[in-house]
């Protein structure tokens, strides 16, 4: 599997020894080919994943950020977002309940000493964290009414969480509360512990096997070395900013990963089961100019998307070091970052869903199938962009051009 190389990176010819990252890539491209295989069944059938994540684990996938000389594969975002795209085109279900993990480790790695030690073995060993914050019936995402209260030398927990993305197939899940005094924390759990029910109940139109729905959490015993207490629910310093622009370029990346699966199913059907139309000029689907036109736009859409996504990644890996290394810089550069990350979006989404719509010019009525369920791939995308209007980033894009406007990095919505 061919990744970018890290920007600060030269390129040698010199013969290496494998690296953990060469270790975790090899067999990659056969482990995505076996998700891919029933991906569209499982999707129609709504049979959750659980056999793609076993294979994950095994890989040791959700350590590819994590520094080389910690025992990670030492990946670059843009490295990480590759992977994260090619792992979509397999299955965009799979890549997207993947991203409670990789921000939980993002978060990590900018976390105060001694936090990522805690963590850093059982995830080297394929452990894959998960994350449960956002409630319903709340006025904006970010309020939580789960409950820590004191009982018996330690806590329980009580509440009820929704868009708990990957939390079915993740080992340990963090969850946001407040205690008696409003006090925010995050709190630790296992998702197998007694008052833990994960419930299958995301009902949105994409994005079907994500385990996105409900947490419900029922007097959940919780020891002390379990809770982090916080200032705030969503840390506003550059860790908690980095982390926010992360997330929104990570859904981008799924959705490159997608339209690669458009394009993909796109040409197979032209070559194995499409038939030219009455008035045609040729006599197969594969010689028709209309059909190539078609698949050449489909393509190029594509491509655009991958490079979109990967420039972005670049401008969140140079922040990320600044960060890292205490430059005075950290701030610009996680500016820049944001507005990167917000103009590929914006321009992403309507690339994504004219290329999932494209599919159905390649064929006649039969490409509507529901055998071949390619009206996955736009719901797919119509889903992910709903996470965050683009109205909002293109308004900020244009404030930050004429008026030098800083984009809003706090609270993770942007």
């Amino acid at each position: 599997m061919n990744l970018p190389a890290p920007m600060s990176e030269p390129h040698s010819f010199a013969q290496a020894l494998p690296t953990e990252l060469d270790k975790i890539l090899e067999p990659l491209p056969a482990i995505m080919a076996e998700i891919a295989k029933d991906a569209a069944r499982r999707e129609r059938e709504r049979i959750l994943p659980h056999s793609a994540f076993a294979l994950l684990r095994a890989t040791r996938l959700g350590s590819l950020r994590i520094p080389a000389a910690l025992g990670g594969a030492g990946a670059s975002i843009r490295q990480t977002l590759a992977v994260v795209s090619q792992l979509a085109a397999a299955d965009s279900n799979v890549a997207h309940a993947m991203r409670s993990h990789f921000n939980a480790v993002e978060t990590l790695l900018l976390s105060p000493a001694g936090r990522l030690d805690r963590y850093i073995a059982s995830i080297l060993t394929g452990e894959l964290l998960g994350g449960a914050h956002t409630e319903r019936g709340s006025t904006r995402p970010g309020e939580v009414r789960t409950r820590l209260t004191r009982r018996d030398g330690g806590y329980r927990l009580n509440g009820q969480k929704y868009y708990a993305t990957g939390a079915a197939f993740a080992d340990r899940i963090f969850i946001s509360a407040v205690d008696e005094e409003g006090r925010p924390a995050s709190v630790e759990i296992q998702p197998n512990r007694k008052g833990v029910r994960i419930a299958d109940d995301w009902d949105a139109v994409g994005q079907r096997l994500t385990s996105s729905g409900s947490i419900v959490l029922e007097d959940v015993q919780v020891s002390a070395d379990e809770v982090e207490w916080r200032d705030t629910l969503e840390p506003e310093d550059e860790a908690g900013r980095h982390a926010a622009t992360f997330r929104q370029l990570y859904l981008a990346a799924c959705q490159a990963g997608i339209v690669r699966n458009v394009l993909s199913d796109a040409i197979e059907f032209v070559k194995k089961t499409a038939r030219t139309i009455t008035h045609g000029h040729t006599d197969r689907a594969t010689d028709d100019m209309f059909v190539q036109r078609t698949l050449g736009l489909i393509s190029a859409r594509s491509f655009a998307i991958d490079a979109l996504v990967d420039n972005a990644a670049g401008h969140i890996d140079l922040a990320f070091s600044a960060i890292m290394d205490k430059n005075s810089a950290a701030g610009p550069l996680l500016e820049e970052s944001a507005l990167a990350t917000a103009k590929a979006q914006a321009v992403i989404g309507e690339l994504a869903l004219a290329a999932a719509s494209g599919i159905f010019d390649t064929g006649g009525g039969s490409v509507t199938s529901r055998s071949f369920n390619f009206d996955r791939h736009w719901r797919n995308i119509r889903t992910l962009l709903c996470h965050n209007p683009n109205d909002y980033k293109l308004k900020v894009i244009g404030a930050h051009s004429l008026k030098g406007e800083p984009p809003p990095l706090s609270g993770g919505f942007f």
